[in-house]
């Protein structure tokens, strides 16, 4: 998937500066497909090009000129057309962690203790992050209700989905240092390994 299709998902929200999408992106979108500033203001330059999306000027006091970008209908028929056709193929783990777990026998375990610790509170913050998201998209509704009413479930489903992501790799966290514990304090006849 590329990038374009984001930014014209982010946008059925409604219009937005460059600025206003990449906050967006930070919050809602960044569990699934992050992007920098840089990438979301080209990717917007490219789209307009195309007619898929279309920008106006907004003067501000003190403040540059910001360009506000909205869906065309066109963004809007390729964007449909885009959520019609299956996925390309299934999501593949690429993580340089684990390519350093995998190699930590024989290293010095409270290196691979402190990467994975690391990981656990990266986890840990995601989860915080997209807990307040949660709280401000219910806002104050129960879950089911919200599902059931709201005339956008799709942020929802995608930010279920980044929860239940980190929540994963903070078990496995987790569980890697109860097993670099446990292996820390077994006394281990000599010679074996």
């Amino acid at each position: 998937m590329s990038l374009r299709y984001a930014v014209l998902a982010a946008l059925l929200e409604g219009e937005a500066s460059g600025y206003e999408l990449s906050k967006v992106f930070d919050v809602s979108l960044a569990n699934f497909w992050p992007a920098t500033p840089q990438q979301l203001y080209r990717e917007l330059e490219r789209l307009a090009h195309e007619g898929l999306v279309e920008s106006r000027t907004v003067p501000q006091e003190r403040r540059p000129t910001k360009r506000m970008f909205t869906l065309t209908e066109a963004g809007r028929t390729r964007l449909r057309a885009f959520a019609a056709e299956p996925p390309r193929r299934p999501t593949a783990i690429r993580d340089e962690l684990l390519i350093k777990i995998q190699a930590m026998d024989g290293g010095d375990p409270g290196v691979a203790r402190a990467l994975v610790e690391e990981r656990a509170g990266w986890a840990r913050g995601r989860l915080d992050r997209y807990e307040r998201v949660r709280t401000r998209l219910l806002g104050g509704r129960a879950e089911e209700e919200y599902l059931r009413a709201a005339d956008r479930i799709g942020p929802y489903l995608t930010l279920m989905a980044g929860i239940a992501f980190e929540e994963e790799n903070l078990r496995w966290c987790e569980r890697v240092l109860r097993v670099l514990d446990r292996r820390a304090t077994a006394v281990r006849p000599q010679g074996s390994g």
